[in-house]
């Protein structure tokens, strides 16, 4: 028996076409990839790539693929729509530009929230929620709401969330990318060493060559090939 660990994801031959009139657009053409537990993936390349696609499909977001997505040993085609969204409740964590934070919760309870969605008790996931938070250094600002917090705050309680619940993969797209490039350094460093800590995976999107450097592993997309 084989003591390799099966990859946390596993993407065989992915294409998404979008169809306009009589002409068919190309996003995403027979996309191959694997991404081993603990490893942190830069998704590198210019707008309109079809990071963004890529990101979806593997956060089983959004239907119209061909090919094969196996997260954490499941494949994704075998799975109905309640078994999709066990899947990615249970496995995977997502990190936007954009913060999306629940405007009328504070840092702590947008961190505890989906603990409770995914079935904690309030005590234990308020304080991994308080234990994340404290780390990424929002131990000062856990009653604070999304209005009161700076952006690259918000970014870190939108990190602290994608990690609450244990994700073996983390996505994330351009999540630095509303940040100026010295709050950016930091949050990403952050990031990874959260991520690293956790000992979950990532594969974060970013058209920014310097920070994908930081990562272990980059992957470029083109005109919806990956190389």
């Amino acid at each position: 028996m084989s003591d390799i660990p099966e990859a946390v994801l596993r993407v065989r031959a992915l294409s998404r076409t979008f169809h306009q009139a009589d002409v068919a657009i190309h996003v995403l053409r027979q996309v191959d990839l694997e991404i081993a537990p603990g490893e942190i993936v830069a998704l590198l390349g210019p707008s309109g790539s079809g990071k963004s696609t890529l990101l979806q499909a593997v956060g089983l977001l959004e239907g119209g693929f061909e090919g094969s997505i196996r997260i954490a040993c499941e494949e994704a085609a075998k799975l109905d729509s309640a078994g999709r969204t066990r899947l990615r409740r249970d496995r995977l964590g997502f990190v936007y530009q954009f913060h999306h934070l629940l405007p009328d919760f504070t840092a702590v309870e947008n961190v505890v929230l989906p603990q409770l969605i995914h079935g904690a008790d309030t005590a234990p996931a308020r304080e991994r929620a308080e234990g994340l938070l404290s780390v990424l250094g929002l131990a000062q600002r856990l009653g604070h709401r999304p209005s009161q917090l700076s952006g690259g705050e918000q970014q870190r309680v939108a990190v602290a969330r994608a990690l609450a619940n244990r994700p073996a993969l983390v996505l994330a797209d351009e999540p630095t990318g509303n940040l100026d490039e010295a709050t950016a350094d930091i949050v990403l460093a952050e990031f990874l060493r959260l991520v690293r800590q956790e000992g979950s995976a990532a594969l974060v999107a970013t058209h920014n060559e310097r920070l994908a450097a930081r990562m272990d592993r980059v992957v470029r997309l083109h005109e919806g090939r990956l190389d």
